[in-house]
């Protein structure tokens, strides 16, 4: 207990485990809904004809490399979202090794 009150001990490893997860599972959720709100509020109008004219003017392969890019791009966010995380725990392990060396 003493060396959690004197910061000899973090919690935060700990801690970004559970905020990875968090993260992982409801950034994506969160940007999709907040996409669709403000498509319907700000944009309802010009994504119907955008919609439209996609659905007429591409072909189905063109499509499904709009939706290969998407996901993709989603994967990469996914893979940095881990980096970072990553990045930070090994920064507290570095810490805690310093700290048992002297």
């Amino acid at each position: 207990m003493k060396d959690f009150l004197t910061f000899h001990t973090f919690i935060t490893p700990a801690l970004l485990i559970f905020m990875y997860y968090i993260g992982a599972i409801l950034i994506p959720v969160v940007s999709w809904y907040l996409a669709r709100w403000i498509k319907k509020v700000y944009f309802s109008e010009i994504s119907k004809k955008v919609k439209t004219s996609l659905e007429t003017h591409t072909v189905s392969r063109q499509r499904f490399l709009i939706y290969a890019v998407f996901f993709i791009c989603f994967f990469c966010m996914e893979i940095l979202w881990r980096v970072i995380f990553e990045f930070f725990i090994a920064y507290f392990d570095m810490h805690d090794a310093l700290m048992k060396l002297t």
